[in-house]
């Protein structure tokens, strides 16, 4: 066995030195001689090797701490992945910009706000002037709605405009604008290009001397107690408005050519817009069931947008007041404001009516895999699944009158989908005899409801030479007058022939 070199060897030029692990055990256990030089050698040594050591851990670290990184967001991807595989993710965001004209709308509208942050929605509250506004930047959209209850602002700050909260809209965004009897051309600007004009007399506000509160007796009667209400389930819940919605503020006509907005909550026939202080010189412009008091428009892209022409229909006073309608004997301890704004502001963000339509799939009868063209006459099955937000998670939508055409410039084929009521529907037909490029199409437009708009294109090809039928049925008779013209002939010739 060979012997280890003295401690002296170490620091050396030798590179290849080797010592043994029982000397090294008994030199650090051995008191120090500073004075000798093995000592100090073997200090440079340690020292080396520390410096060297905490140098390649100092490199390491930054490299390290990148692939933990790496490996986290792959993790967090994935799992983004697998929920949204899994249905589990919102149709919408959860960011809202919320424009007022004076921060103290912040406490007087406290509870309206208050039920979107309980709903799990992000508030962002800025001044509808404020210099610094913005809602995209890098291309990119800020926020996923817009509450603008800033009905006195001429002009919004930074690089927000008209033209801004149209694009924010076409865009696919949605939208709560609240105006009042102080409404700016801004304002109604913007709502007349989503479907609703307001009264053009800036100080005619609604007013009802049969169907106000009777808290309003001595007053002009400009407190409307509202209960002409929308017959829809998907936009004001399942639950009744039982009270009525107590609204001041200015009333609207809806665009009639313009069949995407909807009067919510209508004015009574008794009602009518005109200044409530100055005698009606002529008949009022706007009257009756006419006027609209809240409207919603749903636009092609599914954007979403409510206009109503009271901001205090929002306010905490509003919506934890009582209300008796005049003339009548109920008293409701409550008005129906905060059932209707709750109600109102989950449809248009998209907490409830959404659909989604996904694994839209087609084949021949029999088969499985999905086949790039069909033979005319082919017998071919199609499916798709529909579900509906619920406000928590995706349950399967269950309708009958879900229906798909087979088109080619006009549908050849329209068949209603049979539902499992677990999501899927499907039908089956055959293809017609007609061949050329046709699609797979479902339009499904309904009150309240998102819609669905699926297109699948797939050609039509017709029969090859090698597979028509042998004998067709249809030309028999065309086969008989051959072959009875040929036995004719062969009778013809055999009498002429012979018989002279």
């Amino acid at each position: 066995m060979a012997r280890s070199r003295p401690l002296e060897a170490i620091g050396s030029r030798d590179r290849t030195v080797q010592i043994s692990p029982f000397l090294l055990l008994a030199y650090s256990t051995a008191p120090l001689q500073p004075s000798l030089k093995s000592s100090s050698s073997h200090r440079e040594i340690c020292a080396s090797r520390r410096t060297t050591t905490t140098a390649t851990a100092a490199m390491a670290a930054p490299r390290h701490l990148t692939l933990l990184l790496a490996i986290s967001f792959l993790l967090l991807g994935a799992a983004v992945a697998a929920a949204d595989e899994a249905g589990e993710g919102g149709p919408r965001g959860r960011r809202l910009l919320v424009l007022v004209d004076d921060l103290a709308v912040r406490s007087s509208h406290s509870a309206f706000f208050a039920s979107l942050q309980g709903r799990g929605f992000d508030l962002d509250f800025r001044l509808a002037d404020d210099p610094k506004l913005s809602l995209h930047r890098y291309g990119q959209y800020l926020y996923d709605g817009l509450v603008l209850f800033a009905p006195s602002t001429s002009r919004f700050g930074g690089s927000v405009d008209q033209n801004a909260v149209l694009e924010f809209i076409d865009a696919g965004h949605d939208m709560i604008l609240a105006a009042d009897s102080s409404a700016s051309d801004l304002i109604r600007g913007i709502a007349t290009e989503c479907g609703v004009d307001f009264d053009e007399d800036p100080e005619a506000m609604v007013i009802d001397h049969i169907n106000y509160a009777a808290t309003d007796a001595e007053g002009d009667h400009t407190l409307i107690a509202g209960d002409d209400l929308i017959k829809s389930d998907v936009i004001l819940g399942s639950k009744k408005i039982e009270a009525p919605v107590l609204f001041r503020g200015i009333g609207h006509a809806v665009n009639p050519s313009n069949s995407l907005v909807l009067k919510v909550l209508s004015a009574s026939p008794s009602a009518y817009s005109a200044n409530p202080k100055t005698k009606l010189a002529s008949p009022p412009s706007l009257t009756g069931s006419a006027i609209s008091l809240v409207s919603v428009m749903q636009a092609r892209n599914n954007a979403r947008v409510l206009i109503s022409g009271s901001l205090d229909l929002f306010s905490n006073r509003f919506l934890k007041s009582g209300v008796q309608k005049a003339g009548s004997k109920i008293r409701h301890e409550k008005a129906g404001n905060e059932q209707f704004v709750t109600e109102t502001s989950k449809w248009v963000f998209h907490e409830r009516g959404h659909l989604k339509a996904v694994n839209v799939k087609h084949n021949k009868v029999g088969e499985t895999n999905e086949p790039g063209m069909y033979r005319i006459n082919d017998d071919l099955e199609y499916s798709v699944e529909i579900y509906e937000w619920s406000g928590t998670s995706w349950k399967p939508y269950v309708a009958d009158d879900v229906q798909v055409q087979f088109y080619m410039m006009s549908p050849y084929v329209l068949k209603t989908l049979l539902t499992d009521k677990k999501g899927v529907y499907s039908t089956s037909f055959k293809v017609p005899d007609v061949y050329g490029v046709f699609q797979f199409k479902v339009e499904y437009q309904r009150l309240g409801y998102t819609g669905l708009s699926l297109a699948k294109q797939i050609p039509v090809r017709p029969y090859r030479h090698n597979e028509y039928e042998r004998f067709i049925t249809s030309a028999y008779p065309y086969y008989a007058a051959s072959f009875s013209t040929m036995g004719a002939f062969f009778i013809f010739s055999f009498v002429y022939l012979y018989h002279k």
